[in-house]
Parts: C-alpha cells; structure tokens; sequence
C-alpha cells in the first residue's frame, strides 16, 4: 500500500520532502502536486519505474513524458536550446506550460518520443513540487495524473489514495492543484501551440 504524506502547499514540511525525495531515489512511483494539477513522477534514471509509471497510465512514448525541473537552467541542461528559445523559455517559467523540445545527451534514450528524440520539459510553480526537486537535485520523469477513462485528471489526493494505493508508493496531499492541464508548446520547430491549458499562450506571443 502507498505512504500519503499531508505536505503544506506553501511551507512545505522539509522532513516529509526529504523521506518523499528518498522514496523517488529508490525507484518509487509518487503522486505530487503541481500548478496545474496532480502529476504521477518517479526518478529519471529508474527504467522499472518509468515501466510502472507507464503502465498506470496505459501510454506509451508517442506520449511524451515530461521532465519537470526546479529552474530554467537545469531544463536548458537537458534540452538542445538556442538563444531565442531560451527568451521564450525565460518569458514562461516557472508556470503551467510543458515545452516539447529536442533532448540532451543527459536524457536516457528510453525516455524519449520514438521517433522524435524530443522530451516535455516544465518548471512548476508550486512550492511542494519545488521543494522536491530542490531535495532531489534533479528533474522528476512525470506526466499528467490522468487515468484511463476518465474525462480529466484526479485532484481530490484521498481518491487517488483511493485507486492507487496498490499502484504508487506515495500520494503527497498537496491541496488544491485543478484539473487543468498545461499548455504544450512545440519548440523543435519554430513555436507551436499544441494544446490549450492553464497556461496562457499570450506570455509567448501567441
């Protein structure tokens, strides 16, 4: 059965980011809260738990994954970025967009789109999805905690506690997240706007 840690949306508990940090480093599959809304995620070098994270979903990698980082300069890291993208980048982080662009030699293959070599990147802006990434020192492998089925993402942490506890190794009750997704942007090619969400298109002269 899952752990279910009650971590403040605004003053995270420093002890409970440290045990949900541990908990990601030894292959977990965790359910953390994001600006947007709740967000499955586990460690990026765990192919087990990428494998899990998958299956909860029931995708596969023409789904891009998303590498949530702590700040523009580690997404610049692991993406092929130039000087007018990262102006883009910049004008949009932290917030609720997810960037497809091409991948780094730092992200492991088996995570990228098949055909593409292209990866979703995003900066949150969510003090406990921050926290975790400031403990772990690196992006978290995530996508959209959206369930076969259903018409949009769970929010309510006791549902997904719920129907998930035999499926993750932590649900993190965040509080309030929404249920409206981020706004995709395609960058491999020019700017794009691939999917309409929480995040408005207008911070990129769009």
């Amino acid at each position: 059965m899952s752990q279910f840690f009650m971590i403040h949306p605004e003053n995270p508990q420093a002890r409970l980011i440290r045990e949900a940090a541990k908990i990601i480093r030894d292959g977990g599959v965790v359910v953390y809260p994001t600006d947007s809304c709740y967000a499955l995620g586990c460690h990026l070098g765990d192919k087990k738990a990428m494998e899990r994270l998958l299956a909860i979903r029931q995708i596969d990698l023409k789904h891009h994954l998303t590498l949530v980082c702590a700040d523009l300069s580690s997404l610049a890291s692991y993406a092929r970025v130039d000087n007018a993208q990262f102006r883009l980048l910049k004008a949009a982080t932290p917030g609720s967009f997810t960037f497809i662009l091409e991948a780094s030699r730092d992200v492991p293959k088996r995570t990228l789109h098949p055909k593409r070599a292209t990866i979703g990147l995003r900066v949150p802006d969510h003090a406990v999805a921050l926290a975790l990434l400031e403990e772990l020192g690196e992006p978290i492998l995530s996508c959209t905690l959206q369930l076969p089925g259903d018409d949009a993402p769970l929010t309510d942490p006791y549902e997904i506690r719920e129907r998930l506890e035999h499926l993750v190794d932590l649900v993190i009750d965040g509080g309030w997240c929404g249920t409206e997704p981020t706004t995709v942007i395609d960058m491999t090619d020019g700017v794009a706007l691939i999917r309409q969400g929480k995040g408005d298109p207008a911070r990129l002269g769009l």
